[in-house]
């Protein structure tokens, strides 16, 4: 049986329970976001955003989520966080006055990998308000999963820029998932240790941080086994550094015991996971040798555990490979199978020339051997085995939501006039019934985004002079219609009636 196989959705302590219901999965995105440009030669594509949900809505795949664009995140959304002077600096500074901001931009970090762009502080206020909208929807059990590829920005600090990462989406949702969760877990996937998460929460217990990264001559250097906490949250920073070219099996065969033991431990009321693209075989500027399957199986294993789980972005810089991980890592949320075969889409020439969504293994060495993974693991447990028990907190009132003109979804539905059709806020969040027979979601059928698995440039020459058999057959008769009436109507010439039979092969 393969490692690859899913796990339960629910489990007691007889065993494994099978799914009763159907998950409830929103998706934020905002069209703006792949038109941001961090510069000439810079590794960081928001573009690659952009092709993801054109994958997802190629495939189909929107049809099983809620679809939701986020409110841009506010001053004071983000300030919850990051400090006054640096979020000020962020919505200054722009591409034309830099001279004057010399001094901060030293001072902030802002420069070379994180360049001062047209447009930044917009950037962050979708990155970060998507992850707040998909932590008020959890917050408010509207959903049992929600999705936010436009975040994830794990490096970025209180007031610091790091690692492409500007503002820290990550650090504010799960601020807003402690109003009403007593402990949430942070899980990390990306091949860069997330240094900007675990030092917001180093010293907490409410919030345990998981990393699996690359580690050793390696930005950002920090997650060493050895960094577990301080204080309060002293063993709830939990670091599982990997070296080169780990495998599907070996990352698994470490990923899926050190987190059960995590969940055993901790038993979190939500999960976060960070799932960065970098990680993947081919990546630009990781080394580590995973597959789509690999890397999903990350995101499958918490699905099945049945807890409120947010799934964000975070790296990725071969941005063909993002898209197709990201896609995927979509089906697993909504539990529904993709093909392999690429639909078509706007962006189909960036896959070529192989046209497939999973990835092959490179053939590299695996530095990650066995002894030391089990070494590895051994010590990982033993910290785990010292938490005495599941911290909790004492009840408090809980505080305002952010993003407060999003609770009311009804107001939409209130509004709209019943003699129109329904504007698109309110339809694509709508779910496709699993009994519905066509597969147009609104009245004019939906052609464009239909998979059926096939591309239009590889049908098989069988399959096309077929199509045009019926094509043809279909207009003689149209043809034979148009004849008869003409013969009636006595105006048909004998010059055209030839015409049209060679036209239409009818005379052969």
């Amino acid at each position: 049986m393969s490692f690859f196989s899913s796990l339960p959705t629910t489990m007691n302590s007889n065993g494994p329970l099978q799914e009763h219901g159907k998950r409830r999965v929103a998706y934020y995105y905002d069209s703006n976001i792949g038109n941001y440009y961090y510069g000439q030669g810079h590794v960081m594509k928001p573009h690659r955003i952009r092709m993801t949900h054109h994958l997802v809505l190629n495939y189909g795949l929107y049809r099983h989520l809620e679809i939701f664009r986020p409110f841009p995140a506010s001053f004071e959304d983000m300030t919850r966080f990051h400090s006054d002077e640096y979020m000020t600096f962020l919505k200054s500074a722009n591409p034309d006055n830099l001279k004057s901001f010399n001094k901060q931009m030293l001072k902030f970090n802002v420069g070379e990998d994180c360049p001062l762009f047209d447009g930044l502080y917009e950037f962050c206020q979708l990155s970060s308000g998507g992850s707040l909208a998909a932590a008020t929807k959890l917050n408010k059990q509207k959903v049992d999963i929600a999705i936010n590829w436009m975040g994830g920005l794990h490096h970025a600090k209180k007031s610091e820029a790091s690692g492409f990462c500007y503002t820290n989406d990550i650090v504010l949702g799960i601020l807003e998932l402690l109003k009403y969760h007593k402990r949430v877990l942070y899980v990390d996937i990306d091949v860069h240790h997330g240094d900007g998460v675990e030092e917001a929460f180093y010293t907490t217990d409410r919030v345990m941080t998981v990393s699996f990264h690359k580690y050793g001559d390696f930005f950002p250097g920090t997650g060493d086994l050895k960094d577990i906490g301080a204080g309060k949250g002293k063993l709830y920073s939990v670091n599982v550094p990997l070296r080169d070219g780990i495998t599907d099996a070996s990352y698994q065969s470490i990923f899926k015991p050190v987190m059960a033991k995590v969940m055993e431990r901790f038993d979190p009321c939500a999960v976060v996971l960070q799932c960065g693209a970098d990680s993947l075989n081919g990546d630009r500027l990781g080394p580590f040798n995973l597959t789509l399957k690999g890397h999903g199986e990350c995101a499958r294993f918490f699905r099945s555990y049945n807890v409120p789980l947010m799934m964000l972005g975070g790296g990725g810089y071969t941005p063909r490979n993002v898209a197709r991980c990201w896609t995927y890592e979509t089906s697993v949320a909504v539990d529904k199978e993709v093909p392999n075969e690429l639909p078509y889409n706007d962006y189909f020439e960036y896959f070529g020339p192989r046209y497939l969504l999973h990835i092959d293994a490179a053939n590299t060495a695996n530095e990650n051997n066995a002894d030391m993974l089990d070494k590895l693991q051994a010590d990982v447990i033993a910290n785990l085995d010292k938490l005495a028990f599941v911290p909790s907190v004492q009840m408090r009132p809980i505080p305002d939501d952010a993003l407060s003109g999003m609770n009311d979804d009804s107001l939409l539905l209130d509004h709209a006039n019943p003699d129109r059709l329904l504007p698109s806020a309110v339809t694509d969040r709508m779910v496709q019934h699993e009994g519905d027979f066509y597969d147009g979601e609104r009245a004019g059928d939906d052609r464009r985004n239909e998979s059926d698995a096939k591309r239009a440039a590889e049908h098989d020459e069988n399959s096309v002079e077929e199509k045009r058999h019926r094509m043809e057959v279909s207009d003689a008769h149209y043809f034979y219609q148009y004849l008869n009436l003409s013969f009636f109507s006595e105006q048909l010439s004998s010059a055209v009636l030839y015409q049209h039979l060679t036209h239409f092969n009818l005379d052969k």
